[in-house]
């Protein structure tokens, strides 16, 4: 079995797919242009019901779990629905998990790249819109992706995804990280075994 290397911002624990719903999702980051800070890459969900919705309604590209896909490939599945980029080749810090306000578990990775906001473009969902019209409506799953800055993006992600932004912070600088290995099936093993 192929293994990776990942690093984990929490302390070890199994993540498996749970009855209530569940997503996995990536959180893209980057060293800011000065090179001195942090930027992540958060995404605004399309649909006529988001329009007039900014801070505290963006999230990490994230989406559902189906069947039997892996955790990290729904994550990287979703990543590349979402931005029409697929994820760098880059070593992934698991973020762990957190519930969000409707009871879904989101499972997210970290991984370290570049996007232009400017090319991002996502699949699309129908809907019947306006609402009891009898019309069937398109639109995208996320409209827009932006870089922000932690302090930006702690104000526009929902707030059940912050500790997202603080486990990767924590990560990044070396509190309470831990390098593991991370089979292509979510096995993990020590790093020297």
């Amino acid at each position: 079995m192929e293994a990776r290397w990942c690093i984990t911002a929490t302390p070890s624990r199994t993540i498996s797919v749970m009855s209530r719903p569940t997503s996995a999702g990536i959180l893209l980051y980057r060293r800011a242009a000065d090179g001195d800070g942090l930027e992540v890459l958060l995404a605004h969900p399309g649909g006529p019901w988001f329009t007039t919705k900014d801070a505290g309604h963006w999230s990490i590209p994230k989406g559902e779990a189906d069947g039997d896909e892996s955790l990290a490939d729904v994550a990287r599945r979703e990543f590349t629905e979402e931005t029409g980029h697929a994820v760098p080749d880059a070593l992934p810090i698991e973020l762990g998990s957190i519930v969000q306000k409707g009871g879904k578990t989101v499972h997210a990775w970290a991984v370290e790249g570049d996007l232009d906001p400017a090319t991002a473009h996502s699949n699309v969902f129908e809907t019947e819109w306006p609402p009891r019209s009898g019309k069937r409506a398109s639109f995208p799953e996320i409209d827009r992706v932006a870089w922000f800055g932690p302090a930006a993006a702690r104000r526009m992600i929902k707030p059940t995804q912050i500790p997202l932004l603080d486990r990767l912070e924590a990560a990044l600088d070396g509190s309470r990280a831990t390098v593991r290995r991370t089979t292509i099936s979510g096995a993990r093993t020590d790093p020297d075994g």
